[in-house]
């Protein structure tokens, strides 16, 4: 099997290769080669084809599907910071800072069509079950943002309500990309449920390591400390945090107006009920749950080794 960087490599030159319309059109596709030239980890369309090879298949089988993938998650993105009025993504200004918000809703709707087209290339005999594994976690995953857009005018919202909004709103998009894969190599269904269950699991590790990487990561990294505390976004921490002996504090703490003075009053909250390590316990739990998964799954031997060490590198992520 190819290496982490030899499957992201090979995903952004076939994404170079995409060759989308210029000239006049080039108001509608110039942002979607923008978008998607921020690159990230690939993490999608990686899966993808990594489960694909895993059952013994070339990765060229699963090409257009792993794109599809990886352009449909980047159609969210778009609508996403529309919907947030977020100015930065991965960094540099988002499609609607730089192309203005009408732009960033007809380009990302193009987006959609184009993954939409790229899942039709999937052989005959797998095209039923791979564009009803993909149509069905689209919705999903726009139910996951009518979820995070329902919570920020709860003041009630559970923790189990969290792990479930982030389960649709990224973890199943993950599963999806891992289960197509497995799909186009012709595994069983168990065996494409249980890589589903696999990536899945990343998904919600992941998150809960976003999220606490809001507060005590690096921000040489590329995200800002405390943006999650002074936007009061539910997150994995603040949620512990409201449910903890220590809610009071921490509702005193969300209250500052002060930005500096309340990251550093939330973050004093979050020290004393220790929400580090448990936030690191939450991503190791995650991550052996999802390396149980491929454990089970009928696949090579040698080639569950990679599965393993993605899911411990998402758990060791820079903090």
């Amino acid at each position: 099997m190819l290496t982490s960087k030899e499957y992201s490599d090979y995903i952004n030159g076939a994404i170079k290769s995409l060759n989308l319309p210029g000239g006049k059109l080039a108001g509608l596709y110039s942002p979607i080669s923008y978008a998607l030239a921020t690159g990230g980890k690939r993490l999608r369309p990686m899966l993808t084809l990594m489960t694909c090879e895993a059952f013994g298949h070339p990765v060229e089988e699963a090409l257009p599907m792993a794109l599809g993938i990886e352009i449909f998650h980047n159609f969210t993105l778009l609508h996403d910071d529309v919907m947030d009025n977020s100015d930065i993504r991965r960094g540099r200004p988002s499609v609607m800072a730089k192309y203005g918000v009408n732009t960033a809703i007809l380009s990302g709707d193009t987006m959609l069509s184009l993954a939409t087209g790229l899942m039709l290339k999937a052989p005959a005999a797998t095209m039923p079950a791979v564009m009803e594994c993909f149509n069905s976690t689209a919705i999903e995953v726009y139910e996951g943002q009518q979820l995070d857009i329902d919570f920020e005018n709860r003041n009630d919202v559970s923790l189990s309500e969290y792990l479930e909004m982030i389960r649709l709103k990224t973890s199943v998009l993950l599963g999806c990309a891992a289960k197509i894969g497995a799909i186009i190599a012709g595994a069983s269904d168990n065996d494409a449920d249980l890589l589903y269950r696999y990536a899945e699991c990343l998904g919600l590790a992941f998150q809960i390591q976003d999220d606490m990487l809001d507060v005590y990561g690096n921000p040489e990294f590329g995200k800002p400390i405390g943006g999650d505390i002074l936007n009061d976004k539910k997150t994995f921490l603040m949620l512990s945090a409201m449910s903890s002996p220590k809610a009071a504090e921490m509702r005193a703490a969300m209250a500052q107006s002060d930005k500096s003075s309340k990251i550093k009053a939330v973050t004093e909250v979050y020290d004393a009920l220790n929400m580090r390590q448990l936030c690191s316990e939450a991503v190791e739990r995650y991550s052996l749950e999802a390396i149980s998964a491929i454990e089970k799954a009928n696949i090579p031997e040698e080639n569950k080794v990679c599965f393993r060490k993605l899911a411990y590198s998402l758990s060791e992520r820079q903090v």
